[in-house]
């Protein structure tokens, strides 16, 4: 039978070489460099995006929403004659509301308002394709009846390749960042240990080439400029040091 002594002394030698071996663990593992890598991407837009709205104003809201319809089915029928497709044509908003009319107070005694009719919005958002369209599509609609909206965003049918280019770029940056950052500190730059990406929706870029500056022609009497996308991408890298 083994005494008490025996295991304590067992139990204490196997227990000794644990911190020397942590110490040892600690000591090989390799330092490491964190970089942000930034990278851009331009592209002339494909297609646009806008906002259509019909607003119309009557005395009872079934009188406002024929108004609408009216004007609003002239719209689409327009957009079909200009070659839009249906699955780029999608009502976005439908609204009835009353208006009121709040009489003066007398005796600062409260007053109920009255409704003394009723505004009916439809709107459309319609993707165009064809930017060589947009200026004679805006110009139509409003005269079909078009009162609201007219938010423009210009973007791309398909990013991705851009996208591509922007993440390179930012791969690249990083890649270059760390090699300064351990030149610097007389240290090689070791394999990667960790890699995030983070990317952008696209925004206009702050300057547009001349050949994108605003373009109008005879058919098209709202002039339009559809410059360039910026789509940008973010990588966060981790590098082991050599040492």
């Amino acid at each position: 039978m083994i005494s008490r002594r025996t295991v304590a002394f067992i139990i204490a030698l196997a227990m000794t070489p644990l911190p020397a071996l942590a110490d040892e663990h600690e000591a090989q593992k390799p330092g490491i460099v964190s970089v942000t890598g930034e990278g851009t991407a331009h592209v002339v837009p494909d297609m646009a995006v806008i906002n259509l709205s019909v607003l119309r104003q009557d005395k009872t809201a079934r009188a406002a929403l024929d108004a609408n319809n009216s004007a609003m089915a002239e719209v689409l029928a327009a957009m079909s004659s200009a070659g839009i497709e249906q699955r780029d044509l999608q009502t976005s908003n439908f609204s009835i509301d009353p208006e009121y009319f709040y009489p003066d107070r007398t005796d600062n005694k409260p007053v109920t308002p009255k409704i003394i009719g009723y505004r009916v919005s439809n709107s459309l958002t319609v993707r165009v394709r064809d930017l060589d369209k947009l200026g004679s599509i805006l110009d139509k609609s409003v005269t079909l009846g078009v009162n609201q909206g007219g938010q423009i965003m210009f973007t791309n049918d398909d990013p991705s390749a851009a996208i591509t280019r922007a993440r390179t770029a930012a791969m690249q940056d990083a890649v270059s960042k760390a090699t300064t950052l351990t030149d610097a500190a007389g240290v090689g730059l070791g394999r990667i240990a960790n890699i995030s990406e983070q990317h952008r929706n696209p925004s206009p870029a702050p300057l547009m080439r001349a050949e994108m500056a605003m373009k109008s022609s005879a058919d098209a009497s709202v002039p339009v400029a559809t410059g360039e996308n910026q789509y940008r991408v973010s990588v966060n890298v981790t590098f082991e040091l050599n040492q």
